[in-house]
C-alpha cells in the first residue's frame, strides 16, 4: 500500500477544492488548476482534507493512490504559494534578458533565441546570467525551464552553458589528462 496516498491533503484558508466524480478543479489567490485523474481511486474531500482512497479489485489501485494525492497536493501548494525554478548561465557573452514577457537569449549562436513565454508562465531575469521560471502548475514550470536549459546544455570540459542553480556538473580533462 502506498504511505504518501494515505496521508490527507490539507487545504489551505483562502483555496477551494471542487471534486467532481474524478475530475478535480482547485482555485487559490494565484489561479486555477483543473485535472481528470484515473477512475481507480476514490478522491473525497472532507473538514478541509482531501483524501485518496483505494478502490478493492482495482489492478493498479495501490500505484495510482500516491500519485493521485501528489498531483493533487502539488495543485494546491501552487495556487496558494506557486512554484519557481532558477537557471543559471555559464559562458563569455551569454546572457538574458526580457522582451516584454518573452526571454531573449544570448548564447553563442549568430542570432539571439526568443522563447516566448508560455500562459501562466512568467520569467525574472535578476541579473544577466540568472533566470527564474515561475507559474502555478509544478509540471508546466519544470518542463518550460528543461526547454530553455535545452538551448544550451551545459558541456563537460568548460562547463559553458544553462544549467539549474545549484546543478553539478561532471567535469572531463580533456586532452591535457593523458
Amino acid at each position: 500500500m502506498s504511505r504518501i496516498g494515505k496521508h490527507p491533503v490539507i487545504v489551505p484558508a483562502g483555496v477551494t477544492v471542487e471534486i467532481d466524480g474524478h475530475n478535480v478543479k482547485v482555485t487559490g489567490p494565484k489561479g486555477t488548476l483543473e485535472r481528470t485523474f484515473t477512475p481507480s481511486t476514490t478522491i473525497t474531500l472532507e473538514d478541509g482534507q482531501v483524501k485518496v482512497d483505494l478502490i478493492d479489485g482495482v489492478a493498479d489501485s495501490n500505484a495510482q493512490q500516491g500519485l493521485t494525492r501528489t498531483l493533487i497536493n502539488n495543485m494546491v501548494v501552487g495556487v496558494s504559494e506557486g512554484f519557481a525554478k532558477k537557471l543559471e548561465m555559464t559562458g563569455v557573452g551569454y546572457r538574458a534578458t526580457l522582451k516584454g514577457s518573452d526571454l531573449e537569449l544570448l548564447l553563442g549562436y549568430s542570432n539571439p533565441v526568443i522563447y516566448k513565454a508560455p500562459e501562466n508562465i512568467t520569467f525574472e531575469v535578476p541579473d544577466n546570467t540568472h533566470i527564474i521560471v515561475k507559474g502555478i502548475s509544478k509540471e508546466q514550470v519544470g518542463q518550460v525551464a528543461a526547454e530553455i536549459r535545452m538551448k544550451r546544455p551545459p558541456e563537460p570540459y568548460k562547463g559553458k552553458g544553462i544549467h539549474y542553480d545549484g546543478e553539478f556538473i561532471r567535469r572531463k580533462l580533456g586532452k591535457a589528462a593523458k
